[in-house]
């Protein structure tokens, strides 16, 4: 019995020294690229898991390679088959909209709900665009903040000379993140995102790992929130919604639901009155909404896309914004 209470004791110790000598174990599980679920899906291959999609390559950097699976709206599905990727491209000129989807943490862009989402928009009429981050599924490269933003930035520009529709980023999770990053990005240059939806965000990385079960067992001695913070800062990854939707002017839907076990539901709320108070406050003429969902839903973290109303909301939202 005591063997085992020391070793215990030793573990829980030894957490904070491995965390501060080996940084990168915290950016290794905040992104958890590594878990790259479903394990037997070739990605190369979206035609297993989905229809009316094609599969390609962007040279986002040098030797970082990503891959996009580019879903066509259902006006394209019947012309769709046998198709090269260049005919996919081409019919970006339909004008139909397009959305940019922008994952969360771990798994690739074939996990079910990912997927499942997709074909709600497809069916919808969008242009889908899926991306894997660098060190995603079948991407090469090592993630970073500053490295998945740019992945996003230049899928986001790619399909922007391409399209004769509104470009729109959708972030999920984690890519609620690299979403406003993106889109503050996108404003610095000069221009504005057409709309920004935010499904399942957080606040900052800061607040949603502190809230974490692992991190709330060691709050207590004395110095180790100054560590984390040092180990995060180390790491560069900050991803702060709730800063960058202070100065962001596109047009913002937030979709949380209530029993969201991963990302608490106050934190959707909270990104959503400082999108109103920073609307108020600068005088912006840009629409904010925020849609809730009911904990007896079920949809949690990751089925939104069971809403069977879900296409409707969304598209009123931007069909107003085109007004």
């Amino acid at each position: 019995m005591k063997r085992v209470v020391l070793f215990l004791i030793t573990v829980y110790a030894s957490v904070p020294v491995i965390l501060y000598l080996f940084p990168w174990i915290l950016g290794h599980v905040i992104f958890s690229h590594l878990l790259r679920f479903p394990f037997f899906v070739d990605l190369s291959r979206p035609e297993d898991v989905l229809n009316h999609t094609c599969n390609f390559y962007l040279d986002t950097e040098a030797d970082v390679s990503v891959g996009v699976w580019h879903t066509l709206p259902a006006s394209q599905w019947e012309k769709a088959a046998g198709r090269s990727p260049e005919w996919y491209q081409e019919t970006l000129g339909d004008g139909s909209p397009v959305i940019i989807y922008l994952h969360g943490n771990a798994g690739t862009r074939a996990l079910i709900h990912r997927v499942e989402l997709v074909k709600v928009f497809s069916a919808a009429g969008y242009h889908v665009f899926s991306l894997d981050y660098r060190g995603f599924g079948d991407s090469s490269g090592e993630p970073s903040e500053a490295g998945v933003t740019s992945d996003a930035l230049y899928l986001y520009h790619w399909v922007k000379k391409q399209s004769r529709g509104p470009v729109y980023l959708w972030g999920h999770s984690l890519g609620s993140g690299v979403a406003t990053n993106a889109a503050l990005k996108i404003q610095e240059q000069g221009s504005v995102v057409d709309a920004l939806i935010l499904d399942g965000a957080f606040t900052s990385i800061e607040e949603m790992v502190a809230k974490h079960p692992i991190v709330k067992m060691y709050k207590f001695l004395p110095g180790f929130e100054g560590l984390f913070w040092n180990i995060l800062e180390r790491n560069n990854i900050v991803f702060a919604n709730d800063k960058n939707l202070k100065v962001l002017n596109s047009p913002l839907l937030i979709l949380h639901a209530e029993d969201d076990h991963i990302v608490p539901y106050h934190m959707g709320l909270k990104l959503y009155e400082i999108s109103l108070q920073a609307k108020k406050e600068y005088d912006r003429d840009v629409q904010v909404e925020m849609i809730t969902y009911s904990a007896d839903l079920g949809y949690a973290h990751n089925m939104i896309y069971l809403d069977p109303n879900l296409s409707n909301v969304v598209g009123k939202f931007l069909q107003n914004l085109r007004r």
